[in-house]
């Protein structure tokens, strides 16, 4: 990487930094090595080689992984300081390709909004967006305000049919067939789901200004509060030039959801055959309401969180065609010859 990308680089994390100090965000810095973390089916993780227990007189090995999201750490200093707070750190996501859009390690800006929804973080997201803007430039397919679509809206635009009503009437994989693409009986509706948005409705999202795809399909399991009757839940996607940027939720409050979340997650990836790590039973638990020193029960705050990716945000501000391009040390480059 030249100096002056390094330079642009610097320039755009000191400005994401500026704005959120602005707005007194409190900025945190939480563990990259864990000791569990939250049971997502949809993700690959690193484990560690075994570690000595730190608190047992007989030294009992335990494994750790990488986080592949600061989330379950920032989500605790949320139930102990309700505060708006953010992080920008390093994670990490196995079996991710690299050199294109994906690396296996990359650097997240994630942020969290006291009495705040998905609505209310989008709105932020647009006004940082025009506050990079304003400080380092960039072009037109960066411009808020954002494109706003339902992904129901999104797929009747784009596949030509309600996902909702298809999903309901379990008509989705009918609709899939149509397009051409290859359902076997025994897949789910999210899962049916998720093929036909990468294969139809993702390379045609419009790419001269950002889109934000709104409410996804409840049969999405994800940590986000349900919308209107159920349907859906409270989350969006960002997608600039085409690129998935940052995913969003209202973030689920409700304890016994997050207990049942936990319980189905890591069935989930028991049965996909991925690498599976440990969880924190109790996890749930800072959830429930906590009581002050005078007695009152406070209970978890209603929030809303952005997972955003900055690679990304940086290629498409310095009008990079690659995560490679961004990185002052692609792991491509760091892999020996074979020659």
């Amino acid at each position: 990487m030249d100096i002056e990308l390094l330079r642009k680089r610097a320039d755009i994390m000191r400005n994401v930094r500026k704005f959120f100090d602005s707005r007194k965000y409190l900025e945190v810095d939480t563990p990259l090595l864990a000791p569990d973390l939250i049971p997502e089916s949809c993700l690959e993780v690193f484990k560690t080689t075994r570690l000595p227990a730190l608190n047992s007189k007989k030294q009992t090995a335990r494994d750790y992984w990488l986080v592949p999201s600061p989330e379950i750490w920032m989500k605790r200093l949320i139930a102990a300081h309700r505060t708006d707070i953010y992080q920008i750190c390093k994670c990490f996501r196995n079996c991710e390709s690299s050199g294109l859009m994906h690396s296996p390690e990359f650097t997240m800006l994630e942020y969290y909004t006291m009495d705040a929804d998905y609505t209310d973080s989008l709105d932020i997201t647009e006004t940082l967006f025009n506050a990079l803007l304003a400080a380092v430039g960039g072009g037109p397919s960066l411009e808020p305000p954002f494109i706003r679509w339902t992904m129901d809206e999104a797929f009747s635009r784009l596949a030509g049919f309600s996902l909702i009503e298809k999903l309901e009437n379990g008509t989705l994989p009918d609709e899939a067939r149509r397009l051409g693409l290859d359902i076997p009986d025994t897949m789910s509706g999210g899962d049916i789901y998720n093929l036909i948005f990468i294969h139809t409705v993702e390379p045609r999202l419009p790419k001269e200004k950002p889109v934000a795809l709104l409410d996804y399909p409840a049969a999405v399991p994800c940590l986000a509060k349900f919308g209107g009757r159920g349907a859906t839940r409270q989350r969006w996607e960002l997608y600039v030039n085409g690129i998935e940027m940052a995913n969003c939720y209202s973030e689920e409050t409700d304890a016994e959801e997050v207990r049942k979340f936990f319980l189905s997650e890591q069935e989930a990836k028991r049965q996909s055959g991925a690498q599976i790590h440990a969880i924190d039973g109790d996890y749930w638990k800072i959830f429930l309401p906590r009581k002050s020193p005078d007695g009152v029960e406070y209970p978890f705050p209603r929030c809303s969180g952005v997972a955003l990716g900055l690679d990304r945000l940086i290629m498409a501000f310095t009008g990079r065609k690659t995560i490679d391009g961004v990185l002052p040390f692609p792991m491509l480059n760091m892999e020996p010859s074979l020659s």
